[in-house]
């Protein structure tokens, strides 16, 4: 794992496998860092160039001052590609991760071979909103450790919880020491996420991965973005929100089974 000054912030990431193997580009979802596609790395790095970053204000990433935005998000993906020199790559999102390859599939096509959006919607709206100014309210005034019990709830399902207490505890750790500016910086990008109308426009190989019991996303608003997305492929796997944790064998197979059909 590196850290690296690209066009517009100290980035860390992670580059692994044959270099000059087609590359996929991980990006990972709010109040996580790369460690939450280790499943994915170690299985797909023996044929392709895998490459993990975390988010400004996550992980080990620079924290400039927000809020940010879903174009400032891409833009940062599109600078690690041109300080990695990466011309094109299939990109792979989970929840912020996945409506930031939904960016990058709108505004920076040439860049990308695929994007496999996992577990994410395309527009915050109505209701919503309010649902994140609660959020950025708890997490201005006592940071992140009161939502650290509903974020697990909401991320993984009660069985998975219930029989792998040890990960649940390494997962925690990993969002509580997420940087609390950092983490409203993106809560600000996702409050005003809308990409919905956009999407009949992305022209790329696309796959969407659903959660049957995942609330934040809820499959029903995945299948629609799946119909507006022509040609799109869509799966549903037996999990809450973090599917490429909760199931990382079937997301493995599922993520490599698209990237192959290429």
């Amino acid at each position: 794992m590196k850290m690296m000054k690209t066009a517009t912030l100290n980035t860390h990431y992670c580059d692994e496998g044959p270099q000059g193997a087609t590359p996929i580009i991980f990006s990972n979802s709010l109040g996580a860092n790369i460690s939450m596609w280790q499943p994915q790395a170690e299985h797909f790095n023996s044929e392709f160039r895998v490459v993990r970053y975390d988010h400004r204000g996550h992980g080990k990433t620079a924290v400039p001052p927000g809020p940010y935005s879903f174009e400032i998000l891409c833009n940062d993906v599109v600078a690690l590609m041109d300080a990695l020199n990466i011309e094109r790559a299939h990109c792979v999102g989970l929840s912020m991760g996945g409506m930031t390859a939904l960016g990058l599939a709108i505004d920076h096509s040439d860049r990308l071979l695929s994007i496999t959006s996992a577990n994410c919607v395309a527009q915050i709206a109505g209701d919503a909103q309010k649902v994140w100014d609660d959020r950025i309210a708890t997490v201005s005034a006592n940071g992140l450790e009161p939502i650290l019990d509903g974020t697990i709830e909401r991320w993984f399902t009660d069985r998975t919880r219930a029989e792998r207490a040890t990960d649940m505890t390494a997962i925690r750790e990993m969002i509580a020491a997420t940087p609390v500016d950092g983490y409203l910086a993106c809560c600000g990008a996702l409050k005003r996420l809308d990409y919905l109308e956009r999407l009949s426009s992305i022209d790329l190989p696309t796959l969407f991965i659903a959660g049957t019991h995942d609330l934040g996303a809820p499959a029903a608003a995945m299948r629609d973005m799946h119909q507006r997305v022509s040609g799109s492929e869509y799966v549903e796997f037996d999990a809450a929100h973090v599917s490429n944790l909760e199931c990382p064998e079937e997301f493995n197979r599922a993520l490599g089974d698209f990237l192959r059909s290429d």
